[in-house]
């Protein structure tokens, strides 16, 4: 039988180098990459085409869950696991939404993310035992209260996430057309439009939308534009 093909997407290189390590002693998992950011993640899951994506949510240029979002448009079988020291429902409810296959925090054992990788392979759902358990609990609430209230957020699309963050992250309009290889006329149209969806109106207040909604990390040297 083929080893489990597996593709790391996390920023922090010591995280990473420590997660190849304990993979390399599994048997039966294979790491065939490693990306440093949402956008490589993207560009390695298209060309490598691994069975299990571990994906980071806080990585600069392109946050795990847009990655996660473009990777499953492009290949809706793709299996993505989540591992982040994200453990808040907001953040486990949006990577269920948008397709995510599992969800590990950093904080668990070990072993706990090679049988991750297994069970999503498998065609299974995985969650850290703590979420697992949370999620039971606000089911049964929530079918005791009628269901759960329909989401009102405003929904920004693939592109204006990317914009989004990329402003976050203190770039000028230039570097963000640069590195989106679009117009800096196209970038200033998306800005106008994710700032009417979210009534927001200044850059500052984009940046702490950002860091609230964990598009990037409240860590981020940012520069307001």
């Amino acid at each position: 039988m083929n080893p489990i093909s597996v593709l790391l997407a996390e920023d922090h290189i010591i995280v990473r180098e420590g997660l190849l390590a304990l993979l390399k002693l599994e048997a039966g998992i294979r790491v065939v990459g490693e990306a440093e950011n949402g956008r490589q993640a993207v560009t390695l899951a298209a060309s490598l085409c691994p069975d299990v994506i571990v994906m980071d949510i806080a990585m600069p240029l392109l946050n795990g869950l847009e990655a996660t979002r473009q990777i499953l448009q492009a290949r809706p079988g793709a299996k993505v696991l989540v591992l982040t020291a994200h453990g808040d429902d907001a953040y486990v409810e949006k990577a269920m939404s948008l397709g995510a296959a599992g969800y590990v925090i950093k904080q668990s054992n070990a072993h706990v993310l090679a049988d991750a990788i297994r069970e999503v392979h498998s065609g299974k759902l995985f969650l850290s035992p703590s979420i697992s358990k949370r999620r039971s609990q606000h089911e049964r609430q929530s079918k005791a209260r009628g269901g759960l209230p329909k989401e009102n957020a405003a929904r920004l699309t693939s592109r204006e996430m990317e914009v989004l963050q990329l402003i976050a992250e203190g770039k000028a309009n230039k570097e963000t057309a640069d590195e989106l290889g679009i117009s800096i006329k196209t970038v200033e149209k998306h800005r106008q439009s994710m700032m009417g969806k979210l009534n927001i109106h200044d850059t500052a207040s984009l940046t702490r939308h950002a860091i609230a909604a964990g598009i990037i990390e409240s860590s981020v040297q940012v520069t307001i534009i």
